[in-house]
């Protein structure tokens, strides 16, 4: 039976994030998922790093402080996958005053400490470049910064970086069962392949919203912390307007809702707060759902949007503490670290809530909860560290994207953009010893090669189509089915000839 210091259960950003930083401080760490890595939760994020500024109103002071010294932490590690952007709001008669606002941003600018992004300004929504596609009536607005990320690259990020540091990434892998043994757990994990047994020092429960499922199956007792499961959706149109900036949407609930460039010929929507009973479990954004967000955008756009424009949408289930609040959008979305262990016990540590912009700070205030059960344990290193493929120059993309189009000069600049928007400085990786289209293999679209599939394969765990198209990459959006199917076909005979 092998023996670790850490399993970790649940593969989405905050348990890849606790078995890099466990893994660079020196501990033997296993991780089992009992999907895709990224499968739910966290590739269905609204895809920004932000503080969140609607938490102001909540008076979530701490949450927003640390999320904005997160921000500046994430974009110096990960240029390639978390890009500033822009964000304005226009400012709408009867909903949130201007002196509001203006003093929101004042208090957001302050605790940020800014090191790289443009500080918050009042903005003339009847001049371009933010007047493309607004309707005419909208005249006055603020700007303000924040990051957007590729949610499930960053996943991946950081289960790569785990793996380099010795840890055991077991994407499709169940823990079954975990049962305590004084210091230690002897865990079942079951797979494809069969199951196997193994022992642990320590088990992080990282399970997002099976979390409290998975401590009552572990502890044999229901969870003593209430949490709340809220559904969020978000809807892809095509491009509403042109230009790099995001809005951030008031509606008459006091919601807000992003809207943002997505993949060059769309425009993200999102997000909802709908509430679920009873247990986890896959969801599709619902008819309300998409009509609520149109409507949401009709009000500030020309062009009016009806639910059949929708040329894709996705839903992620959020666990949030129940704090008491009346409605989803106002629970907390800051996070919650609990140990359940004895005196000679080996402890069992879970996470509840949190939001993918301080994965890495809950990261290290998960290790500092274990730090008693190994004396040993090193010292927080991820706040300077690079993520796979961020090492580039001062965050430079586009000098990266020379460099390899001087090295491949036969390839496609676009290719070369796009594999860089992906892997980073990793992209010569993928590329290779291929200096031509014809050494890329077969072309599925959207710039899909076989050579960069089989680089998600080798490298990233991929298995299955909606792996490569939808969190690899998001080729799925500009994909006929037809070519969705092969890129299945590709994968499925790949997998049999390896068996």
């Amino acid at each position: 039976m092998d023996i670790y210091d850490l399993l970790v259960v649940g593969g989405g950003i905050n348990g890849v994030g606790i078995a890099r930083d466990a893994a660079g401080r020196g501990l033997r760490v296993v991780l089992a998922e009992q999907g895709d890595l990224a499968s739910a939760t966290s590739s269905a994020s609204s895809k920004l790093i932000h503080g969140g500024l609607r938490y102001l109103e909540q008076l979530e002071l701490r949450l927003v402080h640390e999320a904005l010294a997160e921000r500046e932490v994430l974009l110096c590690a990960a240029p390639h996958i978390v890009r500033p952007m822009r964000f304005v709001m226009p400012q709408v008669r009867g909903l949130r005053p201007g002196w509001m606002i203006r003093s929101g941003l004042f208090i957001y600018d302050w605790l940020a400490r800014r090191q790289t992004l443009a500080a918050s300004t009042a903005v003339d929504l009847a001049a371009p470049p933010y007047s493309a596609g607004l309707r005419p009536e909208y005249s006055k607005g603020y700007a303000y910064s924040d990051c957007w990320v590729d949610d499930a690259r960053l996943v991946i990020a950081n289960a790569r970086a785990a793996h380099e540091l010795g840890a055991r990434i077991l994407p499709r892998t169940r823990c079954a069962a975990a049962e305590r043994s004084g210091a230690h757990w002897k865990a079942r994990l079951r797979n494809a392949a069969g199951e196997t047994e193994i022992g642990t020092r320590a088990l992080v429960n990282a399970a997002g919203p099976w979390a409290g499922e998975f401590l009552a199956q572990t502890l044999g007792e229901p969870a003593r912390l209430r949490m709340r499961l809220v559904q969020g959706s978000h809807i892809v149109v095509p491009r509403l307007y042109d230009g790099d900036h995001a809005f951030i949407l008031q509606n008459d609930d006091r919601r807000v809702v992003f809207v943002y460039p997505y993949e060059s010929a769309y425009t993200l929507i999102g997000t909802t707060d709908v509430e679920l009973e009873g247990e986890p479990r896959a969801c599709s954004a619902t008819p309300a759902e998409i009509e609520y967000l149109c409507r949401a955008a009709n009000r500030y756009f020309s062009r009016q949007l009806t639910p059949s424009d929708a040329q894709w949408s996705y839903c992620g289930v959020r666990a949030l503490i129940d704090d008491g609040s009346r409605s989803p959008a106002e629970l907390s979305r800051d996070y919650l670290l609990r140990v359940d262990a004895g005196v000679g016990l080996a402890p069992l540590l879970s996470i509840f809530g949190g939001k993918i912009t301080t994965y890495r700070r809950l990261a290290e205030r998960a290790l500092e909860k274990l730090a008693p059960w190994f004396p040993q344990l090193g010292k927080p290193w991820t706040a300077e560290a690079s993520l796979p493929g961020g090492e580039l120059a001062r965050g430079n993309i586009d000098a990266c994207v020379e460099d390899l189009a001087a090295r491949y000069g036969e390839l496609p600049r676009a290719l070369i953009r796009g594999l860089v928007s992906r892997h980073g400085s990793h992209a010569a990786r993928v590329l290779g010893a291929a200096h031509s289209i014809a050494d890329l293999g077969e072309h599925f679209g959207a710039g899909l090669y076989a050579r960069e599939i089989d680089y998600f394969v080798t490298h990233e765990w991929a298995r299955e189509a909606d792996d490569v198209l939808w969190r690899r990459t998001k080729a799925g959006l500009h994909l006929s089915p037809e070519a969705r199917a092969r890129v299945g076909a590709y994968l499925a005979a790949r997998h049999a000839a390896a068996v």
